[in-house]
């Protein structure tokens, strides 16, 4: 089975149009990935392609549409090229025969800006070369470059080598989502209820990488239903490291958890797996501050259909009612359709964001950061609204230590 598109490293191939950066995909993955054509903007919507590039491992290339469109339509594939940036963790920005000009210039310093690696495909290198100038500058910025022919396949091993040598070291070594809470030999206590969520003969994704990292940690992993979970610890010889619970569980959980055992829940997991935890756990104080009829963004990751209990728009809508004391003006969003503009919302709710890479995920956060409008996540937002916030941020002390201190608290009289 093919690893997730949200655990590949994404690589965006972005210019201006007409370069070649479409012959560039197909060079590079020797497939007819993309539609080649010396007409100007063939590309559309940006097309993925996963694969595996050793032994840097799997990877997600991502050909954008070009950058300088003109016209409505143009506008509206800028834009999704531009959405495509969020989400890259590595930039090939392709020139065609040598030209560099400002255009170039503005989207190699965005990538530089936001830290991504990038580097620079000279394309078309039978047409003109670079200026000695041009890569002076990209010398002293250490912006690698390559010239390519790609639709002779010329200097693809070369931009092969240029893309591994840059590879980020996040990606290298890749952040665990619980495994380090558990350690070698522990046992954690993974609840997952079957509900009409559940997706028939499957489980979700967050519960599945959940027991592989458990697995490559040399953890143990014991799934249990949420009715299942008293019996199941008092079946274990000593206590789990750690129970982890769908967060729509969390109260019966909580009360079925000895207190003395750590416990957290998937979507928690993920926000320090995904996005930033800190960020997040101060974003869910806001949750304090709001008031009937004040408008909050849940943002969903995935595009399922939405069932009658729906947890982004019947169950947090109905759990935080309780806490704020009425009704608040919800807007839901799905898959990548995040706004540019978040500033009118006074609270953002993100789900865990399996489906997303963290690049994206990190790029949402900083948006809101950005307007000063506070963003938290389906497992911190449900675990405040509970009055069980301190018990689900129990296994990551820095976490709880910033909640503690921000809501006036201290470690004796919490």
């Amino acid at each position: 089975m093919r690893a997730p598109k949200s655990m590949r490293l994404h690589i965006g191939i972005f210019g201006r149009r007409n370069v070649g950066k479409s012959s560039l995909l197909n060079a590079i993955t020797r497939q007819q990935v993309s539609i080649v054509s010396p007409v100007a903007g063939t590309t559309t919507d940006p097309v993925e392609k996963p694969m595996e590039l050793l032994p840097l491992g799997p990877v997600l290339f991502i050909d954008t549409a070009g950058l300088d469109d003109v016209g409505a339509l143009g506008e509206a594939r800028i834009q999704k090229s531009r959405a495509a940036i969020e989400r890259t963790e590595l930039a090939v920005l392709v020139a065609a025969a040598g030209e560099f000009g400002e255009f170039e210039e503005r989207l190699l310093g965005e990538f530089l800006a936001r830290k991504v690696p990038a580097l620079v495909a000279f394309n078309k290198r039978d047409r003109g070369r670079p200026a000695e100038t041009v890569l002076l500058q990209l010398r002293e910025r250490e912006v690698p470059w390559v010239e390519t022919a790609a639709d002779r396949g010329e200097g693809i091993d070369a931009l092969r080598e240029r893309l591994l040598a840059i590879a980020p070291a996040d990606f290298i070594e890749q952040p665990v989502i619980l495994s380090d809470l558990v350690g070698p030999d522990g046992c954690a206590v993974l609840v997952v209820p079957i509900d009409k969520e559940a997706p028939r003969g499957r489980i979700i994704l967050p519960q599945v990488q959940a027991i592989r990292d458990l697995l490559d940690g040399d953890a143990c992993a014991l799934v249990v239903k949420d009715q299942q979970l008293r019996g199941a610890l008092s079946m274990l010889c000593g206590r789990p490291k750690l129970v982890v619970t769908d967060s729509q569980a969390f109260s019966k959980v909580a009360a079925d958890t000895p207190p003395e055992v750590p416990l957290t829940s998937f979507s928690i997991l993920f926000s320090r797996f995904r996005g930033d935890l800190l960020t997040q756990v101060e974003g869910t104080l806001a949750v304090s501050r709001l008031r009937p009829g004040d408008p909050v963004l849940v943002a969903e990751a995935c595009t399922h259909h939405p069932i009658g209990d729906d947890i982004g728009r019947v169950k947090i809508p109905r759990w935080l009612a309780q806490v704020v004391g009425g009704a608040l003006d919800f807007t839901t969003v799905q898959g990548r359709d995040f706004p540019d503009d978040v500033s009118r919302y006074r609270l953002v709710i993100h789900c865990g964001a399996c489906m997303l890479n963290r690049r994206e995920v990190l790029s949402r956060i900083e948006r809101c950061k950005r307007a000063r409008v506070p963003i938290t996540n389906y497992g911190l937002a449900i675990a405040y609204s509970l009055g069980i916030f301190e018990r689900a941020l129990s296994p990551f002390p820095a976490a709880l230590e910033l909640f503690r201190k921000l809501s006036g608290r201290t470690r004796h009289d919490g």
